[in-house]
C-alpha cells in the first residue's frame, strides 16, 4: 500500500482514471462480441444457436445511446449477412456504418425524428417472415428515441408528457410504465410487430436490477405494468393538472378495460424472442474496484443498485466518507468506495445540471474542510442531465473554492444550478459521447 496521505491531485487523477476503467469494461462493441459469435456456420448468442443456413434475411434494429457502437459491433460480426437495419440514435451518437442506417433523434424528449425512425423500424420488422432473423440492439435512451405514439395521441402531447415526467421526481420505473403505455411500439409490442420472424434483442441495462422490461421501456418482453398502474403513477406525484387532457383521458380509458393493455407474459408470439443482457452497472463496478486496487486503494462496493432522492443519497455517501476519514470503519484508508445506480432530481428551480453534478455538489457541502476526500460521480453515456458534461469532481475544498469566487454553493443547490458551479471551477467530468450506458458511477476516495 501507498503512504496513506496523498495529494488532492492525485486523487482526483486517480478517480478519473477508475471511472476509465469502468467505461472500458462495459464497451457496447466488447459486450456485443462476449454474446454473439460466429461458429462453423451457427450464429451463437447467448445460449442459442442459429443455422445461418436455414435464414433468408437478417435485419438489425434498434434504439439507445449505446446502440451505433453496438450495430458497428453486428456489422462486424454479421458482415454482408446483414440485408437492412435502421437504428435510432441520440444526437451526435453516430459511427460510421455500412449496411446499418441510424437515425439521430432527440433524447431525453422524443422528437419527429425518433417518430420517423421507429415507424420505419416497426415497417421492417412487420414485413419479416418465419425464415427472417431480427437483431434488436436496445440500451439507454431507447425510451425516447422508439416514439411511436398510440392511436389517438399526438408526438406533442406524449413530449409534454414525458417533460412532465422527467421533472416530477418519478423513477426511471414508474417513468416507463407510463410511457409504455402511450406508445405503439415499447412495452413488447415491437415483438408483436416482428412475429413470425425469430428476434434476438441484445441489452445493454441502465437501469437498477437490469430489468428487460424497464431498460428502453421494453420494446421485445412481455411487460408486467398495467394502465392502473400508469393511474397509480399520476395519483402519486399529483399529475392530474399537468398532463394533456387527452393523454389524462387515454389512461383512464385503458384503466377501465376500454384500451387494449400492453403485451403480457405467456403471449404466443413472444416465444419467438429472446433477450439478452450484455453488460450492466455491475460490470462497470466490478472493473473500477480493480482499478482501484491497481492503484493502492482498499475498495469497497456500496451497492450497484443506489435510487432515491440524489441529494439524500450524497448525504449518506458523504457521511461514509467522513466515518472511514475519522474512524477507519468500514475499510480502512487509503479506500475507494464505489456505488452505482441511478438516482433522481426533484427540480425546485430554473438552473442547469444533472444528477450527478447535483451529487456531487450536495456531497461537497457535507465533506467541506475534511481533507482527505475526493468525490466524484458521473453518466457512463457521457451525459448528464442536458448538458455536455457527464458529471462533476470535488474535494474538502471545493466550498472554499467557490466562496473565493463569488459563488454561494447552498444557493446552487437550492436552484439546482451545479453545472456552471463546476464549469466555474473547472471541475465538471466532460467526455463526449462513450457509446455505452450503464447508469452512474460514484468514486469516493480517502486518504
Amino acid at each position: 500500500m501507498p503512504p496513506k496521505t496523498m495529494s488532492l491531485h492525485k486523487m482526483r487523477k486517480d478517480a478519473r482514471a477508475i471511472f476509465n476503467a469502468a467505461l472500458a469494461a462495459v464497451s457496447s462493441e466488447t459486450s456485443v462480441r462476449k454474446h454473439l459469435k460466429i461458429r462453423h456456420g451457427q450464429l451463437i448468442a447467448g445460449e442459442c444457436s442459429i443455422d445461418l443456413s436455414k435464414v433468408r434475411d437478417i435485419f438489425v434494429v434498434g434504439a439507445g445511446k449505446a446502440s451505433a457502437a453496438m450495430a458497428r459491433a453486428v456489422e462486424s460480426i454479421l458482415s454482408d449477412r446483414i440485408s437492412r437495419g435502421v437504428v435510432n440514435v441520440k444526437y451526435g451518437h453516430s459511427l460510421r456504418l455500412d449496411k446499418i442506417r441510424l437515425v439521430e433523434a432527440g433524447h431525453p424528449v422524443p422528437d419527429e425524428n425518433g417518430r420517423h425512425g421507429a415507424e420505419d423500424i416497426l415497417s421492417l420488422v412487420s414485413g419479416a417472415g418465419r425464415h427472417d432473423l431480427i437483431i434488436c440492439l436496445i440500451s439507454g435512451g431507447g425510451s425516447a428515441l422508439l416514439s411511436v405514439p398510440a392511436p389517438g395521441l399526438t408526438l406533442a402531447q406524449k413530449q409534454a408528457t414525458t417533460q412532465v415526467l422527467l421533472a416530477c421526481g418519478a423513477t426511471i420505473h414508474e417513468i416507463n410504465t407510463v410511457r409504455k403505455h402511450l406508445s405503439a411500439i415499447k412495452g413488447g409490442r415491437l415483438a408483436k410487430a416482428a412475429f413470425p420472424a425469430r428476434m434476438i434483442a441484445l441489452i445493454l441495462s441502465d437501469v437498477v436490477g437490469d430489468d428487460p422490461d424497464v431498460i428502453a421501456s421494453g420494446p421485445t418482453v412481455p411487460d408486467g405494468s398495467t394502465f392502473a398502474d400508469c393511474m397509480a403513477v399520476i395519483e402519486k406525484y399529483q399529475l392530474h393538472k399537468k398532463l394533456p387532457d387527452t393523454v389524462l383521458s387515454h389512461f383512464r380509458k385503458g384503466a377501465a378495460g376500454l384500451l387494449p393493455e400492453t403485451p403480457k407474459p405467456g403471449e404466443r408470439f413472444l416465444k419467438n424472442t429472446m433477450n439478452i443482457i450484455v453488460g450492466s452497472n455491475r460490470e462497470a463496478i466490478l472493473a473500477a474496484r480493480r482499478r482501484a486496487r491497481e492503484l493502492g486503494y482498499r475498495p469497497l462496493i456500496l451497492s450497484s443498485m443506489i435510487q432515491g432522492e440524489t441529494r439524500e443519497v450524497a448525504r449518506v455517501h458523504a457521511a461514509i466518507a467522513m466515518e472511514v476519514l475519522e474512524s477507519g470503519n468500514p475499510i480502512k484508508p487509503p479506500a475507494c468506495i464505489l456505488s452505482g445506480g441511478e438516482t433522481t432530481v426533484t427540480l425546485r428551480g430554473p438552473g442547469k445540471g444533472g444528477r450527478n453534478q447535483e451529487f456531487i455538489l450536495a456531497t461537497a457541502l457535507d465533506i467541506d474542510g475534511s481533507n482527505g476526500i475526493v468525490v466524484f460521480s458521473a453518466g457512463t453515456d457521457g451525459t448528464d442531465g442536458p448538458t455536455d458534461a457527464a458529471g462533476a469532481v470535488a474535494d474538502a475544498k471545493t466550498v472554499r473554492r467557490a466562496r473565493k469566487l463569488g459563488m454561494d454553493p447552498r444557493e446552487s443547490l437550492g436552484r439546482n444550478d451545479a453545472y456552471p458551479f463546476f464549469e466555474k471551477l473547472d471541475d465538471l467530468v466532460v467526455t463526449g459521447p462513450t457509446h455505452t450506458n450503464v447508469m452512474d458511477l460514484r468514486i469516493m476516495l480517502i486518504s
